[in-house]
């Protein structure tokens, strides 16, 4: 199996320049704008510090969330101060021996937070900018081939055609400039598992990625989230592992049915395992590529040992398959709809030694 050195375990950093405020709650001419609060924000939150905590872990890359909408300020323009935030970042990462990788989070057009007037694969100007989002980085990162760019997080339920297509335009334009940057491209469908296949796999690019989130069961993972309607609604603690019963009433209660889970006992490891395949049977197609667990994680206030159990069983799993990852999330501000933080976040010490020991990979 193909690895990329420095990139077997790392820690996500979401709070900053993406997820920073609660879209959902903002009016449709509010959404597509910063403010003086915003920019305060951008220049503060993560410090030299955070990135040293980091790598004190024991983790060996960053996987840094980077909304469009940040950077650029329209089309063909992006803030300098925000590239300076940046570069400083980078400038840490390379002192405290961590790889980067640089994350589209969010395109406009493509948000998992709110519905868009316009998609991105349904807008060739939208396209344009993306691609052009990411020839300008080539260029800014021009003397830094140890940056990784993911082209973009969770991509929506969009037809493969269509992603395949953006993503090959982007990659091109990319290897027009640099024909050696590693590039990592996700699956649709919010990076499902199941959508690995679906992608055009690039067999004479060894610099080419692919990477895939898990977040099943959901109703653990983002239990009593206030952005998730079925978890909200429900509204009631889910152990893991735990009673199947419990999942099956939240299916019934929900959706009116409880047959996602007829054929198991208990909500474990197994589940895990059947949920994560066809991520590993993408690896066993194509050895020669790098696949990456990009993201995964727990909602903040699920009980702790269940948020250890759920963590040990996932990366015990992704090393038993022979998969990097990066966690998510290193820390969450109070407008992040789905807080995921692995430490404190006034703090800023990890929430527990046994959640240490378990992301390093000690499992």
């Amino acid at each position: 199996m193909r690895h990329w050195k420095g990139f077997e375990r790392g820690m996500g950093i979401g709070g900053w320049l993406t997820n920073y405020k609660r879209f959902n709650v903002l009016s449709r001419e509010q959404q597509l704008k910063l403010t003086i609060g915003d920019f305060e924000h951008f220049a503060s939150y993560i410090t030299e510090r955070d990135v040293a905590y980091i790598s004190s872990l024991g983790m060996d890359h960053i996987r840094l969330g980077i909304d469009q909408l940040v950077v650029e300020e329209e089309e063909g323009k992006y803030r300098s101060e925000i590239m300076e935030h940046i570069d400083r970042f980078v400038g840490w990462c390379e002192k405290y021996g961590l790889g980067i990788v640089l994350n589209m989070h969010k395109a406009i057009g493509n948000y998992c937070d709110i519905k868009e007037d316009v998609g991105l694969l349904d807008d060739e100007g939208l396209q344009r900018r993306f691609i052009s989002f990411w020839k300008y980085f080539e260029s800014h990162y021009a003397q830094k081939p140890e940056i990784v760019f993911e082209l973009l997080n969770e991509a929506l339920d969009v037809p493969k055609e269509k992603w395949n297509a953006l993503m090959r335009r982007t990659v091109e334009a990319i290897r027009a400039m640099n024909p050696t940057r590693r590039i990592i491209i996700g699956s649709t469908v919010w990076n499902s598992p199941d959508k690995l296949c679906e992608l055009d796999y690039y067999e004479n690019d060894e610099n080419i990625g692919y990477t895939f989130h898990i977040y099943a069961p959901n109703e653990f993972t983002h239990q009593r989230g206030v952005l998730q309607q079925p978890q909200c609604f429900y509204n009631r603690d889910m152990p893991y592992p735990g009673d199947i019963d419990r999942y099956r009433d939240f299916m019934k209660t929900v959706w009116g049915r409880a047959d996602a889970y007829e054929q198991y006992d208990r909500m474990d490891k197994r589940f895990m395992a059947d949920r994560l395949e066809p991520a590993f049977e993408f690896h066993r197609q194509h050895p020669d590529a790098f696949l990456w667990c990009g993201e995964f994680g727990t909602i903040r206030h699920a009980k702790m040992e269940w948020r250890e159990a759920w963590m040990r069983d996932v990366i015990s799993l992704l090393k038993e398959h022979d998969v990097p990852y990066s966690v998510w999330n290193y820390l969450s501000t109070p407008n992040d709809g789905n807080r995921f933080s692995l430490v404190d976040d006034d703090r800023r010490e990890i929430l527990s030694e046994e959640m240490a020991r378990i992301i390093r990979g000690e499992v």
